[in-house]
């Protein structure tokens, strides 16, 4: 675990209902401050931090004065809009007090799936990271029910955590981490200190929901390190209430369960890429705009595209050509074929006339291209 969290730049930080609202009773001002202080000080060690926090819905119910959780849709989604206000507010207070700024991020999971809405997101995300803001992200569940009736933000953590290649998840949750039985079934359980994110054995282990508030349990959890570890990223499960335990598990300290991702981030990543065998497209670009990807790793800017071949749309992974016809790289493509020929051979100060809007600066980012 040492070297997989203390290594760690970019961390996801998920916590659940349970926690955040202290059972229920309303969100626990004391518990988030805790997290707060150790968010601020992982930034100032130069790391970015994202939290997803769960609690909308629980707080929102005690708000109403709902000593249960409704089964219909739509009355949990009013509980979650109520409570999402208390939700952002105190984590904006909390992180304003020590000079750290935050920002909302309320998100689907079908953000995530389309193409356009992922890079739309990410280019977010990583701006606000860049501006040393915090975002503090939840399920947008006032317009979907995926969370309310299946799952948890254990899901959507991990998401998040594939969306900004993130290095680690860290999942605080009310419980020590993972066990090979339920410890108040099973005296016979034992705890898992670390094992391979992906492993079938660990969704056997893992049982169903352990609170009335979320809807998640370890089983959610060993399936989002599942998730995660596609794109490189190792997950800890640890109890949220162990004193400073973001903070311990920069240092490296062993803490919870570690579920290691089995796949180098650049290798997935590449992997990802190379798993495309039907492209939307293609650029072909010039000798300069070569040499500034294959030998100074540079991004693919506009100026340097000679031709666009197919229909694609912004987010599509499309092919980059030589000028002889060779696939030199693939990457995702910051804007649609149907822009990219208005703006091939231009330079980015006439995008807006030319578009309409200043997008990227770049064709393919050089964090969204892999060389063949």
């Amino acid at each position: 675990m040492s070297d997989v969290l203390r290594a760690a730049k970019r961390i996801v930080v998920k916590v659940g209902s349970s926690l955040v609202t202290n059972e229920g009773r309303g969100l626990d001002e004391e518990a988030i401050d805790t997290w707060c202080r150790q968010i601020a000080a992982l930034t100032e060690q130069g790391r970015d931090v994202v939290m997803v926090s769960s609690g909308a819905i629980a707080e929102g119910m005690k708000r109403l004065g709902w000593r249960t959780r409704p089964k219909e849709v739509h009355e949990l989604q009013a509980a979650a809009a109520v409570g999402q206000m208390g939700l952002v507010q105190m984590y904006e207070s909390k992180l304003r007090e020590r000079g750290i700024g935050s920002a909302q991020v309320l998100l689907t999971h079908a953000d995530l799936a389309d193409r356009e809405r992922y890079l739309n997101a990410r280019s977010t995300l990583l701006t606000l990271l860049r501006l040393r803001v915090i975002p503090v992200i939840n399920e947008n569940d006032t317009v979907v029910n995926d969370e309310i009736k299946f799952g948890d933000n254990d899901t959507l953590g991990a998401l998040v955590a594939n969306l900004i290649e993130a290095d680690a998840l860290v999942i605080l949750t009310d419980q020590a981490g993972l066990f090979s039985a339920d410890p108040r079934k099973d005296a016979t359980a034992r705890f898992v200190d670390e094992a391979r994110a992906g492993d079938p054995a660990l969704e056997s282990m893992a049982g169903g929901a352990g609170s009335s508030l979320g809807r998640g349990g370890m089983i959610t959890k060993v399936l989002a390190a599942k998730r995660a570890s596609r794109s490189g990223a190792s997950t800890v499960i640890a109890w949220g209430r162990e004193p400073d335990v973001l903070l311990r598990l920069a240092t490296g300290e062993a803490i919870g369960t570690l579920l290691t991702a089995s796949t180098a981030k650049i290798a997935a990543r590449k992997q990802w890429m190379a798993d495309h065998l039907q492209l939307r497209g293609a650029v072909v670009i010039d000798d300069g705009a070569l040499a500034k990807l294959r030998d100074d790793g540079k991004s693919l800017l506009p100026i340097g595209l000679v031709a666009v071949h197919g229909e694609f749309a912004r987010g599509d992974v499309i092919a980059v050509r030589s000028g002889a016809g060779v696939e030199i790289a693939r990457g995702l493509a910051n804007y649609a074929s149907s822009e990219a020929r208005l703006i091939a051979r231009k330079p980015s100060s006439e995008f807006e006339r030319l578009l309409g809007f200043t997008g990227e600066a770049e064709m393919i980012h050089r964090d969204n291209l892999v060389l063949s």
